[in-house]
């Protein structure tokens, strides 16, 4: 019994060594468990902080790669350089939705996150239709028509939109960062108390291990390796933090080194701007100083010639008189075109009769190309009516035709053609489907190279020499066309000629209603004889001649130099009509009429200007206008017009107009 009793025993204590151990083991790899659950959480946070860095720096991406796609498109339709400023708007914007699809592929797991960025795709989408505008504008060289486009979109909501999404989808992913790092640190907080308890579970191992032997030695032992696996654990993870903190920094350093970059390249665009500038007004200068001096040669040169014939024969004296109004003519033309290029004059378009047009242009033509120049024309007599301004068509054709004659280098024929074509969409230019007149020019010339005939229409592009060309009249020609809604073709071919066509839609509007000339070819000057009119014109030479040319025209004018001298003036005495200067110091013209108007709304009122500035287009809708320079027919047709408006309204109770009744 005793023996069996002692075997008894023996085995107890080797179970409880035995089952001690066991229970250790257990616990020891509950413990390593746990702790390399805590260092995977570890890992899985960083990782999830490095897709928190990647998301937060492609949301910033994309709003730079937007503002410099809208920056740039800001360039574009100042300048309508496609090459430089319209390439970089659209490689923009195609690199902001490039990264767009990045962010998208970067939150795929996450379905809210998702969300958002398909939400961020839409406002994108919307945005860049709006951009789109301006764009197309530049692309089509549509002058200041661009620039409306581009204030229009910026005045929109649609980029705040897209940079509160931006930020919202940031924030969303930092904040389920920090979610991940709290619950990290939980576990992590977790496995040190269980590594504590196991310290002290070790103690008590340690005292079993006496009874135990050899089992609880190796227990320590497998203690002490999941010891030195935690701690490498935790200096690996140490480690990983601090390679994240240094490519964070990199990162960092690399976005301050792009914004230098941006600003450095921003001051370079800057320059190159100003320069091109510089270049684009000496091209201008050059050619208007040669054409005015041309010009003015003919006006100084028929003066001179005309005084020192006074006593020779009138034929003679006339001849060369008409010979300085028209160089006049000429240089005030020049000055509309400048003016109509710099402030996108309107048209005033009327029906026109193609084959009368041309006709009537013969001797213009003839005197301005020279004798050496053959003109043939071969107008279709079924020519269908256009809608176009014809001063504006008049001088396309004449800048059409120095141009071949310079091509021609003064000798050849020119041909002047005009046909009835049926246009679809697109086949020139852009020129919608319908009926279309072609007015063609064609000479023997040079011809154009493929590299010039792209640039023909660009502003200030010209091939002659400094000084022979202003570079402007082929764009005023894009222009022109363009406004009366047609197109403009150019087909060259080097060594043969150039055609120039100008497609001119159809109209069926009335011709307007023409004044009859005198059987001495003079033109009709309707007046108002004995009207009293009160003449408002800051320059005395101006006023000097106007008065003169109203007394001619029996009439009785007052003439003031100031808004302030005018109102006293017409406070003093009872006036017919009221001629004043737009553009004057102090007081301009639309101001002194609106205090005129307040204390005699029946006056009649013409106004007189060079050219319409800026925000005074409104002010003179309803009045007559006369554009200086004017001659006195113009004169005298412009203050009947103006007497005759005033008489044709309602009744007010003023007092009648002075003179004799309005005639003609």
């Amino acid at each position: 019994m005793s023996e069996g009793g002692d075997d008894a025993r023996f085995d107890w204590k080797g179970g409880g060594a035995a089952a001690i151990a066991f229970i250790a083991t257990i616990i020891l790899l509950g413990m390593v468990v746990l702790v390399a659950f805590s260092n995977e959480a570890r890992e899985k946070a960083l990782t999830d902080e490095r897709h928190a860095y990647d998301v937060a720096l492609v949301t910033r991406n994309v709003s730079s790669s937007a503002s410099r796609a809208e920056a740039a498109l800001g360039r574009f339709v100042l300048d309508e350089q496609e090459s430089t400023s319209g390439n970089i708007y659209y490689s923009q914007w195609r690199l902001a939705g490039y990264q767009i699809d990045q962010l998208q592929t970067l939150v795929r797991t996450n379905p809210a996150q998702r969300k958002r960025v398909e939400e961020l795709q839409q406002i994108y989408r919307k945005r860049g239709e709006e951009l789109a505008l301006p764009a197309r504008a530049a692309v089509l060289k549509k002058g200041q028509g661009g620039t409306a486009y581009y204030f229009a979109a910026g005045k929109t909501k649609t980029q705040e939109v897209l940079d509160k999404k931006l930020d919202e989808i940031a924030s969303a992913e930092r904040q389920l960062l920090r979610q991940r790092i709290a619950q990290s640190q939980i576990i992590t907080a977790e496995a040190d108390r269980l590594t504590d308890y196991l310290s002290w579970f070790g103690l008590i191992v340690g005292a079993g291990a006496i009874f135990s032997g050899l089992v609880a030695v190796q227990a320590l032992r497998q203690n002490a390796a999941a010891r030195r696996q935690a701690e490498t654990e935790a200096d690996r993870a140490a480690q990983l933090e601090e390679a994240v903190r240094d490519r964070t920094q990199e990162l960092w350093e690399a976005n301050q080194a792009l914004k230098s970059e941006a600003i450095e390249r921003q001051a370079a665009e800057a320059q190159l701007r100003q320069v091109q500038k510089m270049e684009a007004v000496g091209q201008l200068t050059g050619g208007i100083a040669h054409d005015f001096n041309n010009m003015l040669a003919v006006v100084v040169g028929g003066i001179d010639l005309a005084r020192r014939r006074l006593s020779g024969p009138r034929k003679e004296v006339m001849h060369h008189l008409t010979n300085a109004m028209e160089g006049a003519t000429r240089a005030a033309a020049l000055t509309r075109r400048l003016l109509s290029f710099a402030r996108s004059e309107p048209l005033l378009p009327e029906r026109v009769e193609s084959g009368a047009l041309v006709s009537n242009m013969s001797d213009l033509l003839d005197r301005t190309l020279g004798e050496q120049i053959r003109i043939e024309t071969r107008l279709a007599s079924d020519a269908w009516p256009v809608f176009v301004d014809p001063h504006q068509l008049e001088n396309a054709l004449l800048n059409l035709a120095v141009n071949a004659r310079d091509a021609m280098e003064g000798v050849g024929q020119l041909t002047i053609s005009s046909e009835n074509v049926t246009m679809t969409a697109n086949s020139v230019g852009d020129i919608q489907p319908g009926d279309y007149l072609k007015v063609a020019i064609s000479d023997e010339g040079c011809g154009m190279t493929e590299e010039v005939r792209e640039r023909a229409f660009e502003p200030f592009f010209t091939t002659k020499a400094v000084g022979k060309g202003t570079g402007l009249g082929l764009s005023q020609i894009f222009g022109f066309a363009h406004q009366s809604e047609g197109e403009v073709g150019i087909d060259s071919e080097v060594g043969k000629g150039t055609t120039v066509s100008l497609y001119l839609p159809r109209t069926k509007a009335i011709a307007p209603i023409r004044l009859q000339t005198q059987a001495n070819g003079r033109e009709l000057e309707p007046t108002v004889p004995g009207a009293r009119i009160l003449l408002v014109e800051d320059d005395p030479r101006v006023r000097a001649a106007t008065v003169g040319a109203l007394e001619d025209l029996d009439y009785q004018p007052i003439s003031c130099s100031s808004g302030a001298d005018a109102i006293i003036a017409f406070d003093a005495e009872i006036f017919d009509l009221v001629i004043s200067d737009v553009i004057m110091p102090e007081m301009t013209g639309p101001e002194l009429i609106r205090i005129i108007k307040n204390k005699r709304p029946d006056v009649a009122v013409l106004f007189v200007t060079g050219y319409v500035g800026d925000g005074e287009g409104d002010d003179l809708v309803g009045y007559e206008l006369l554009r200086k320079p004017f001659t006195v027919s113009a004169l005298a047709s412009s203050v009947a017009a103006a007497l005759s408006r005033q008489v044709s309204s309602p009744s007010t109770g003023s007092p009648p107009i002075s003179g004799a009744a309005a005639t003609g």
